[in-house]
Parts: structure tokens; C-alpha cells; sequence
């Protein structure tokens, strides 16, 4: 769910409970225009903490749940990594390269275009279907991942390991992959320092 769609639920739920914008910001501490944003669909961002804090004042439920899975990961990380190249990268050849972690040499610069240039989304969905399809564990798929971004030297900082924050969203993606219950379906990018 988004921002804008649980504006649009405090809106329809602070009408039915009638409360003013102002009077729902004093009771949840926010200012008026924070109110006023969200329920526009304008608020670029508002901590969990607050978002919680004012759904239970108004009785909405917030849920986090994985998205319905899309079974085309591995489809669209092919396509997109053979956008600007002769040769085209099939789903099949990408899932034994990620499952075993061998670059066929004829598609390198496929996995650097991947690795450089893929939602990010669409590089977690590939990964889980390559190891549903490949019966290998995700987080082995990941550490392929890494290894190919060192070798090909992607730019990319989702794969800067040094950095603190990119070593979480790592373990958060595996967490996505792997589906543990402690994933509990994270949102990624949605970390803040």
C-alpha cells in the first residue's frame, strides 16, 4: 500500500469519526499541513512510527505482506539485460548462470548490464525463480550475485559491500528470497539511517 492510498483512508476514517485535520493532529502530535499532505496524496515520506501511532488512532490497519509473487523475474531480467545488445540472454541460460555462478562467456556483458541497470525488483524475483528452478538455496544465488558485480566491477552501490547500509539491504533481500519469516515481506528501499 502506499502513501497516497492510506491518505485517502485517514481522509474517508477521520470524516467518519469527525475529527478536523487540526484536531487529529493534536491528538496524534503531527501538524495540521503533515495531515493535510498525507491526505492529499503530496507527503513524500512519514515515519512508521508516526504512520502506526495515527492508523491505531483511527482504528486502519496497516498490514506488511510480500506482494502476490509474479512469475516473470527471470523473463524480465533476461530481456532487460539484452536491451542494447546483438545477442539476446534466455531465461534458461540466466538461471543456470545464477544457480551455478559461471558467466557463459558469450554473455558478460548481459550480467553487467543486469547487474548495473535492473530494478532492483526485478533482480530478487529472478533470483527466487533461478533458485526454485536451479534447487539452489537463494542466498548461495546471492553470493554469485556479489562475486559477478566484483569481477565485472559494477558501479552500482546496492552492491558496494563496504558500505553499512547496503550490507543491510543485502540481508534484507536474501530475507525477501529466501522468504524467512523474519522477512515478515519488507518493502525494499525502505530503510532510513
Amino acid at each position: 500500500m502506499q502513501l497516497a492510498e492510506i491518505g485517502g483512508l485517514v481522509h474517508a476514517r477521520r470524516a467518519e469519526v469527525g475529527l478536523s485535520q487540526q484536531r487529529l493532529a493534536t491528538l496524534t502530535g503531527l501538524s495540521r499541513a503533515t495531515i493535510n499532505q498525507l491526505e492529499r496524496g503530496t507527503l513524500k515520506d512519514l515515519g512508521v512510527a508516526k504512520l502506526m501511532a495515527l492508523a491505531g488512532l483511527l482504528g486502519i490497519d496497516i498490514s506488511a505482506r510480500a506482494r502476490q509473487p509474479k512469475a516473470n523475474g527471470l523473463l524480465m531480467a533476461a530481456v532487460t539485460s539484452s536491451v542494447s545488445l546483438r545477442l539476446s540472454l534466455g531465461q534458461e541460460v540466466l538461471a543456470r548462470a545464477l544457480g551455478s555462478g559461471v558467466i557463459p562467456p558469450d554473455y558478460r556483458a548481459h550480467i553487467g548490464a543486469l547487474l548495473s541497470e535492473a530494478p532492483l525488483e526485478i533482480l530478487v524475483k529472478a533470483v527466487e525463480e533461478a533458485a526454485q528452478r536451479e534447487q539452489v538455496a537463494p542466498k548461495k544465488i546471492w553470493e554469485h550475485v556479489y562475486q559477478w558485480a566484483r569481477e565485472l566491477q559494477v558501479l552500482r552501490p546496492a552492491f558496494d559491500e563496504r558500505n553499512a547500509l547496503t550490507r543491510l539491504s543485502r540481508k534484507q533481500l536474501d530475507g525477501i528470497a529466501e522468504a524467512e519469516p523474519e522477512g515478515r515481506g519488507e518493502v525494499i528501499g525502505t530503510l532510513l539511517p
